[in-house]
């Protein structure tokens, strides 16, 4: 009966989603017009080909490792800024201080209106030109420094803020009884204030990735870009390819609910032993 129940409950989960899939396939063909409303079939022939050449702009899979190699390459870089600074902003009143108003400052303006100033100071450069021998990477070659950092401003903010609340959410207690046995330095960082933090800082870092993810796809749409999943989107709405666009929005929502769904089980092995 247990099992009867799990089932059930799981299979709700799958409605919502067949309800809207029968919905759209029911009014596309009562529409019967494919640049506008693209039957589910045409959507699933090319998620179901995905090794196949699109277009021009190579494979479904290909676009896909390349906007994800892009994000991670942009995240990767916030972490490594934004969880020291908020560590520092969280521990440190005079880090905060001098920090805050600023972070408070760049934090309301989004990411795609940086997209001018950076097309301006960066250009449409990407990895081969600083290494050169990357230029015949099928991957590599497609990796601009723009991109990376529309990314990294995506993402940095809902990492750092989390980060300086997770400091600041540790009972000041547990700081003091530290610093009273010897702690400081290093070994007050490693043994107090990082894992005392790390819940909300994962935290930081699924909701930071889960941005990054939408500013990717956005920016892959800027000029200079020939290739990532944002930019197989546009070059589709230019050829009037709906089904294209569609299965294109698919893999991007496929992908970031599975990144959203890692995290979460990260944060339940991490923190609720398995549990959530």
């Amino acid at each position: 009966m247990l099992v009867l129940k799990r089932i059930g409950r799981q299979a709700g989960r799958f409605v919502l989603p067949l309800a809207l899939a029968v919905l759209w396939q029911a009014a596309a063909i009562w529409l019967d017009k494919q640049t506008v409303l693209p039957r589910l079939d045409a959507v699933a022939a090319v998620l179901l080909h995905p090794t196949e050449k699109i277009l021009i702009t190579g494979s479904l899979l290909e676009n896909m490792a390349i906007s994800l190699l892009r994000v991670i390459l942009g995240f990767l870089l916030a972490v490594l800024t934004a969880v020291p600074l908020g560590l520092a902003m969280g521990y440190f009143k005079q880090v905060n201080r001098m920090v805050d108003s600023t972070v408070e400052m760049l934090r309301p303006i989004p990411p795609l209106a940086w997209v001018p100033l950076i097309l301006a100071w960066l250009g449409i450069r990407g990895v081969p030109d600083v290494f050169p021998f990357l230029a015949t990477s099928p991957v590599w070659s497609g990796i601009q420094f723009s991109t990376l950092i529309i990314i990294f401003i995506g993402a940095f903010f809902p990492i750092l803020l989390n980060t300086i609340q997770g400091v600041r959410s540790i009972p000041r207690e547990y700081i003091e009884s530290a610093r009273t046995l010897g702690a400081k330095g290093l070994p007050l960082l490693v043994k107090i204030l990082i894992p005392a933090s790390l819940p909300l800082i994962v935290t930081g870092l699924r909701i930071g990735l889960g941005i990054g993810w939408m500013c990717l796809v956005a920016a892959e749409m800027m000029p200079g870009s020939s290739s990532g999943l944002g930019y197989l989107i546009w070059y589709a709405y230019e050829l009037l390819r709906a089904d294209i666009i569609v299965a294109g929005m698919a893999a991007i929502g496929v992908i970031g609910f599975i990144m959203d769904r890692g995290f979460r089980w990260l944060e339940g092995k991490l923190f609720w032993g398995g549990m959530g």
